[in-house]
């Protein structure tokens, strides 16, 4: 096995540049020369006040380094990655403090060995130099049910501490004041991480083996195998495994909460999890947490404390009253530091009524008429060839695409599946057009949806209350065809779904001039020219959508937009000739 690679110059350098990149891209932060030292660069401020003073390894980014500034930390002392500042840099930040002028200096650590020895011993050596300093160790996770003698480790409470603290240092507080608040402070927060990966220091190997499948529950910041392993389940089934071992009366670990408890809750990605996957479980969070009879007052969800590509979060919460809040609301311009709402999470109305008329609901009942029976039957028969063409399309766009072509469609056939088991096919073709595009629209998503519902809207606007003829129906779809041009982008040869589309619906435009009884003649055309069309785009140059974007010598298959059309046309054709 190979160490996992990683984008960096080099693995000597990597603390180093990363320091650098963080200062220079932020004017609030300074380098100290000589020490991986990230400061305030307007410590001038800081005089008559307490300087406050954090940091451990590096890997952790945007901690510590992320958390300097006026309202935060004054400074942060960086270690290599996943190892322990070295006193000698802790020192020299201590003086630096004290030289611009600080009433006394507060060391912040998480309560990891490595760093309890080097700033314990940076503090002493400061004293001798007749600085006035003092240690707040933070202690959060829940993981063990019986921690050993090192006590509980420190995990992403600490930047609530940081946050807490830098308020009240800018108040003007003393040293005695602030020791004595987060001190009690701390007792109230509790931390539990959860991963589905392990994570791999630069240069090396991963931290530990974790199966596909599996999840670590309890791990520590620096990959240390967590107390419990098992398969990975839902998002709401994490988040209250997590919650429940937390809040365990039984570990001696537990953070205790009662149901009317205000906290503030921290959802921490611990380095790769998605966006999307991160706004899931703090959804989940805050439901199972309301559901506990808590009232959640602030929630912060993000990267703040992470285990460098660890697919992984952790859950933050601290028990909160009005003055953590006054506190924890207090502006800083630590570059980290999210943009939190000062409303009451679990009080406020996070839902706007739409405004949508009733005239374009989906329940809106609609008299039946004579051709509703066959519309009902040619619907059925595509939503069918759709679900059974799912792996097919799926399988031809991911050559193309991101692989779910086949999955938008079933999703579409599924809505008007559903919605024919309890609805009235309108006699009106127009009035179901209009139908067919609000259900592809709002079930559908992406620009296969948005496409759809153009082509359909578009479509109903030409048939009229009594239109139901051939010729209706030709029209209907040219016009369906040219708004999706129009609008789209895209013409016939640029390898769509138009290359199936569009010479159908030329061919259907012929069934004006056909004698009596000829329609169907057109319609087999037409769909003859459907599949024709969608099996040249294998021969095509992707000029439009997705598709171009990859490399031509790549796409040999059909389109899979075209080869949807091509089937709709096919079973559409196979009812009307069942209807004979």
């Amino acid at each position: 096995m190979e160490p996992q690679k990683k984008l960096l110059n080099s693995v000597d350098s990597c603390v180093d540049e990363a320091l650098c990149g963080l200062v220079r891209a932020n004017g609030g932060l300074s380098l100290l020369k000589g020490h991986r030292v990230v400061l305030r660069s307007d410590l001038s401020r800081l005089k008559g006040k307490v300087g406050l003073l954090s940091g451990g390894g590096s890997g952790h980014e945007p901690a510590h380094g992320g958390y300097v500034g006026a309202g935060m930390l004054s400074g942060a002392v960086a270690g290599g990655v996943f190892a322990s500042p070295p006193p000698a840099s802790i020192l020299a930040a201590i003086l630096c403090l004290h030289n611009a002028g600080v009433s006394g200096v507060l060391l912040i650590v998480k309560n990891y060995t490595g760093d309890r020895l080097n700033f314990g011993l940076a503090a002493e050596q400061a004293r001798n130099h007749g600085v006035t300093v003092d240690m707040v160790v933070v202690a959060d996770d829940c993981a063990f049910d019986r921690p050993s003698k090192a006590g509980r480790r420190g995990l992403c409470g600490t930047i609530l501490i940081h946050k807490l603290a830098g308020a009240l240092a800018e108040e003007g507080c003393s040293l005695d004041k602030i020791v004595s608040t987060l001190t009690e402070v701390v007792r109230g927060i509790g931390t539990l991480g959860v991963s589905l990966s392990p994570c791999s220091v630069p240069g090396c190997l991963p931290t530990f083996d974790l199966p596909p499948g599996d999840m670590e529950l309890g791990l520590g910041i620096h990959g240390e195998p967590g107390v419990k392993r098992s398969k990975v389940v839902s998002a709401d089934e994490v988040v209250k495994t997590m919650i429940e071992h937390m809040t365990n009366p039984e570990s001696q670990s537990h953070l205790t909460l009662k149901p009317g408890d205000s906290v503030v809750l921290c959802v921490n990605n611990l380095g790769a999890l998605s966006c999307l996957e991160m706004a899931v479980v703090t959804r989940a969070a805050l439901i199972y947490l309301e559901s506990l009879g808590m009232k959640i007052a602030r929630v912060m969800s993000g990267s703040f404390m992470t285990s460098l590509e660890m697919a992984g979060v952790s859950l933050t919460l601290m028990r909160s009253s009005q003055e953590i809040l006054r506190l924890f609301d207090m502006k800083t311009s630590a570059p980290a530091w999210p943009h939190v709402s000062n409303v009451h999470v679990s009080e406020r109305n996070y839902e706007t009524s739409s405004e949508t008329s009733k005239a374009g609901s989906l329940d809106t009942v609609h008299p039946e008429g004579p051709l509703s029976a066959v519309m009902r039957s040619a619907l059925a028969k595509v939503c069918a060839i759709l679900l059974e063409k799912q792996d097919e399309l799926n399988s031809l766009d991911r050559a193309c695409g991101d692989g779910d072509c086949g999955n938008t469609h079933a999703q579409a056939a599924k809505a008007i599946q559903s919605w024919l088991q309890n609805h009235v096919v309108p006699g009106c073709p127009g009035q179901l057009l209009s139908i067919l595009a609000r259900l592809v629209q709002e079930k559908m998503g992406g620009s296969s949806g948005a496409l759809y519902s153009l082509f359909l809207t578009a479509a109903a606007g030409h048939m009229t209350d009594s239109g139901g003829d051939a010729a209706s129906w030709a029209g209907a779809l040219h016009a369906g065809t040219q708004a999706m041009r129009r609008y789209g982008g895209a013409d016939p040869g640029d390898r769509t779904m138009l290359d199936a589309l569009c010479p159908a619906a030329e061919e259907l435009m012929k069934v004006s001039t056909v004698p009596p009884g000829g329609h169907m003649a057109v319609l087999q055309a037409a769909v003859e020219r459907a599949a024709a069309g969608a099996d040249s785009t294998r021969d095509l140059t992707a000029r439009a959508g997705r598709s171009s974007y990859i490399a031509a010598e790549r796409l040999t298959l059909p389109d899979p937009g075209a080869v949807a059309v091509a089937a709709i046309f096919k079973a559409v054709y196979e009812t009307l000739q069942g209807q004979k």
